[in-house]
């Protein structure tokens, strides 16, 4: 019997009452629906992304207040302005990411560079800029990705970006410690993501479930219920969080 999937207004974020959360990707979905449920626990948001009009969106949806902030993780002088826009925060949330996908043949070097700048160049950079921003307890969580761990051919950037990030974590964790780091790796997702592949959608989704050890696939809900673990369990740093229901194994 497969488990229910939980969903993001049953999910509690008591580690969040109070604080200041700074989500990177707040315009996309999952980072969408984690600013929902960290303003409806009494955070005080700041969201971050490329696209303002879909930061305006974010935060139209929030009960509580927010400071939208457009980011470009590619260009270091807008993460000195995020830092100093942001001040002193509790936690640092990134679901950035620019996937470069395709035969290794038909890379694009500009695509990689992007990939690279949302997943390990932009994780690096907001360390380095916010980290003495952060306040006591404080942490950052990143998104790696099941990719790192099953590679597969057109998918060597994603893999690589994502198996960077994870290294990036452990390092940082001791770099900037007490400040914790972590990262929540997420397999197949039913996040919008997959709506491309039109009434295949289904069929493939139901294949995942088949194989996962879990027996279903992911919800962004499973994911902000992973990033609400990093952020309140004081004793977690350096740690990958793999919400892919076995994906990884099988």
């Amino acid at each position: 019997m497969s488990t229910p999937a939980p969903t993001a207004d049953r999910l509690a974020c008591p580690a969040l009452e109070g604080r200041r959360l700074v989500v990177v990707g707040a315009g996309s979905h999952t980072g969408r629906l984690l600013a929902q449920a960290a303003s409806a626990a009494g955070a005080d948001l700041v969201l971050a992304g490329p696209d303002p009009r879909k930061l305006e969106w974010t935060a139209g949806e929030l009960t509580g207040p927010a400071l939208v902030v457009p980011v470009d993780l590619g260009d270091e002088e807008s993460i000195a302005r995020l830092a100093e826009q942001a001040g002193r925060f509790d936690h640092l949330v990134s679901t950035a990411a620019m996937p470069a996908n395709g035969p290794l043949a038909e890379l694009r070097l500009a695509d990689v560079q992007r990939a690279f700048a949302a997943k390990v160049l932009g994780p690096l950079l907001l360390a380095k800029h916010l980290a003495g921003q952060a306040a006591e307890g404080g942490s950052f969580t990143f998104f790696s990705g099941v990719a790192a761990w099953r590679p597969a051919p057109a998918r060597t950037v994603m893999a690589t970006t994502n198996g960077a990030l994870a290294f990036l974590v452990q390092a940082l964790a001791v770099e900037i410690a007490p400040v914790r780091v972590n990262a929540v790796s997420p397999g197949i997702v039913d996040t919008g993501s997959w709506d491309g592949l039109g009434s295949d959608k289904a069929a493939f989704l139901r294949g995942v479930a088949e194989r996962n050890p879990a027996r279903r696939v992911g919800t962004p809900a499973d994911l902000i219920q992973a990033v609400l673990y990093a952020i309140g369990n004081p004793y977690v740093t350096g740690t990958v969080l793999h919400v892919d229901g076995g994906g990884r194994l099988v």
